[in-house]
């Protein structure tokens, strides 16, 4: 079943007849490679991926013509250099030799783009448009070059290079080339619409995961994650990384997807810099060189090539910045996908919007809920352990026998102790985000209170070192996290009767450096077999990011049970 064509583009079968039509009539040689060239003409038709189908192209026109070495160079969107070289007959060991693939915008390659006409060439060193070749390339002297046109523009040039016979090409070869070219134009067409839909999937299917992630009402540093990493995949970038506006101005580094390890977290680029001014006004940076723009004035550019940053912005507001660098000497960015990537970009910062009103609403009920718990707790429950107590106390100046008037004593004491701490918790409660204490011990603390009430019991504690003082802030909210997501776990999955918390700011890292380790132990059931890991690769994640590390090791038991949680970072 043939496809039917757009109205821009040929027929299939009108196409390959205008271009077989040139055969009639030349000499019988010629006639007999008809069946070769169909059989080419076939093979290249077949399959629709972009790459494999240049690769097919390069092949299959290296075999017609007889040609040790052949190449497809694909012009830019400027039509003034390469985006993409394919190659055959080149090994990899050769081409690591050559290094850099050519650009086009010299010799022969840039002719051909220039001005898009067959070159034929006996020896092309002799050609004055040659600009010779780098070090460790092969030797080539038989030389033709054919423009490949897709819906009537020029996608590229096939080059094929040294014949094997030692003869250069004739008119023989070039007919067949010219008439292979009009097919491989046809199927280069065709596997890029195919492309450009695959593009448009893919992007489509990430914009649905992280808007997954950030209205799941999971921790809002993990959705963050998820939209780095996202970003990264689809742009086939060396990095996703997302920046959110800094309290002392400027966009700090609150996310980061890369292969490579990476200490940016946290970073700040500072609000003198041009493209954090550009972004914050809403505009798309798109820039062919990080590592030499003189915009890009943070080190962390050094390593990177062609890169976007896009705002992420939704209803005229700007919440931060997604940045999507690839790696020096990587293909530039295309039109198309720089659109994909700022609709990318508009959805997660729609998503980002939506993620945190869902989040002020479920706080809203959360503060009402506490609101609710602290005046019952305030009302009913000390006021019935007061009454309690009084009557205690009348029992106690009643009885005669000693130890009965001892053991009632104690029972009124233990009353006080109970009333203190639960008015402790009632104060816990009754304090808003905006009235937590900056002080990392003190948080510690406010946490350690706060799972009290769920556990029934609260958790020992021990400081080591000057916390307040040498603890990072960065690295301090990420301790708090860590603490938080090890006492849940303990709440929720331990069934503990006893958990010590310790925070130690005098332990050395084993790169040397000083650093931080939160230790939450207990005595509970320990860690089942095949039991869910989310949340300890949760804590790990936060520590890989700073450079540190998380693992677990033997509770508070006597037998070793229990479980302890560890957590590093550097300070």
């Amino acid at each position: 079943m043939t496809a039917a064509a757009t109205p821009d583009s040929p027929d299939p079968l009108v196409a390959a007849t205008e271009a077989t039509r040139s055969l009639q009539g030349l000499s019988t040689e010629l006639t007999a490679r008809v069946p070769q060239l169909l059989e080419a003409m076939r093979s290249v038709g077949t399959g629709l991926e972009l790459h494999t189908t240049l690769d097919r192209i390069c092949e299959t026109a290296a075999e017609l013509a007889g040609a040790r070495y052949a190449a497809i160079g694909v012009v830019d969107e400027e039509g003034k250099g390469l985006s993409d070289f394919v190659t055959y007959g080149v090994g990899e060991d050769v081409a690591r030799r050559i290094g850099h693939r050519p650009d086009g915008h010299a010799g022969l390659l840039g002719a051909l783009i220039r001005d898009p006409r067959t070159i034929r060439l006996a020896d092309l060193s002799s050609d004055p448009r040659s600009a010779g070749f780098p070090p460790g390339h092969p030797v080539m002297r038989s030389f033709l070059g054919v423009p490949i046109r897709v819906q009537g523009e020029i996608f590229g040039n096939l080059y094929l290079a040294e014949k094997r016979s030692g003869e250069e090409f004739n008119d023989y070869d070039e007919h067949m080339v010219r008439v292979l070219a009009t097919e491989a134009g046809i199927a280069i067409g065709n596997a890029r619409l195919y492309e450009a839909a695959r593009q448009r999937e893919r992007w489509i299917d990430g914009s649905v995961a992280v808007t997954t992630a950030l209205l799941s009402g999971g921790d809002a540093d993990d959705a963050l994650a998820v939209v780095a990493e996202q970003a990264r995949r689809l742009a086939d970038a060396d990095a996703g990384i997302v920046l959110l506006p800094a309290e002392e101005g400027g966009l700090e580094i609150v996310a980061v997807s890369s292969n490579r390890p990476t200490k940016s977290l946290g970073v700040v680029i500072p609000p003198e810099s041009q493209v954090v001014e550009l972004l914050l006004d809403g505009e798309a940076v798109f820039v062919q060189d990080a590592s030499t723009d003189p915009r890009m004035i943070s080190h962390l550019t050094s390593s990177y090539g062609p890169s976007m940053l896009l705002p992420l912005q939704s209803g005229g507001r700007i919440l931060g910045a997604l940045a999507m660098p690839r790696a020096r000497g990587s293909r530039p960015f295309s039109e198309a996908e720089r659109t994909l990537a700022t609709q990318f970009a508009s959805q997660a910062a729609l998503a980002l919007m939506m993620a945190e009103a869902q989040r002020d609403r479920e706080r809203l009920a959360v503060f009402e809920d506490r609101d609710r718990i602290a005046r019952d707790l305030h009302d009913l429950v000390i006021q019935r352990l007061f009454a309690t107590g009084m009557m205690l106390e009348s029992a106690q100046r009643k009885a005669i026998v000693p130890a009965v008037q001892e053991g009632v004593g104690k029972a009124v004491d233990e009353l006080d102790v109970t009333i203190q701490e639960i008015r402790t918790a009632i104060f816990a409660l009754q304090q808003g985000p905006a009235e937590a204490p900056s002080g990392l011990r003190t948080r510690v603390l406010r946490e350690i209170n706060m799972a009290a009430v769920p556990l029934g019991f609260k958790p020992a504690h021990r400081f080591l070192g000057a916390i307040d003082s040498t603890v990072g802030e960065l690295t301090g909210k990420n301790l708090i996290a860590a603490l938080r997501e090890a006492l849940s776990n303990a709440f929720r999955h331990a069934s503990a009767s006893r958990i010590e918390v310790v925070v130690d700011a005098n332990v050395t890292l084993p790169d040397g450096s000083p650093g931080v380790r939160l230790t939450v132990a207990d005595d509970g059931v320990g860690m089942p077999e095949g039991g869910r890991r989310s949340g300890l690769r949760n804590l790990a994640r936060r520590a890989e990011s700073l450079g540190g590390a998380s693992w677990c090791g033997q509770g508070l038991a006597e037998d070793g049970g229990g479980t302890s949680v560890v957590w590093e970072a550097p300070l």
